[in-house]
């Protein structure tokens, strides 16, 4: 199982934005980050300057959102829906961006469904909870 560090994480959207800006070729999994990228134009003086935001730690609780931690929850996201797993997750982005008339903002409303069932289960101790995640999603 792949299982990147949080510096590695980091490297890897520093590398593609870089590459992106070069004109250098984006192969596999990077070019699905520029697509992330691209949709998030505030993160992109942090990717201009990995020597200043490499180590930066960030605190939620005080109102400091991780970009590495957003985009790395959109690739996760991107990649469910790519596989449909959990079954019914493409179902649910659909209705869900219907609703909303936005498909980024469909996105943002999984996340929020996903970020809870991560939490739930390195709380408890368990494998994350796929009907409990779909559930959320259809009460969105």
């Amino acid at each position: 199982m792949f299982n990147p560090t949080r510096e590695q994480v980091r490297q890897f959207f520093f590398d593609a934005w870089r590459k992106y800006r070069e004109h250098e070729a984006l192969v596999g999994l990077e070019q699905l980050a520029l697509s992330v990228i691209l949709l998030h134009p505030e993160y992109h003086a942090v990717l201009d300057d990995p020597e200043r935001y490499q180590e930066r730690e960030y605190r939620p609780e005080a109102g400091d959102p991780n970009p590495f931690l957003h985009m790395s929850m959109h690739l996760a996201i991107e990649e469910q829906l790519s596989i449909d797993q959990p079954p019914g997750i493409k179902a649910e982005l659909a209705r869900i961006a219907a609703k909303l008339g936005d498909r980024h903002a469909a996105c943002h409303e999984i996340m929020e469904c996903l970020a809870e069932t991560v939490w739930r289960a390195q709380r408890d101790g368990i494998a994350p909870d796929a009907p409990a995640y779909l559930e959320c999603l259809k009460r969105r």
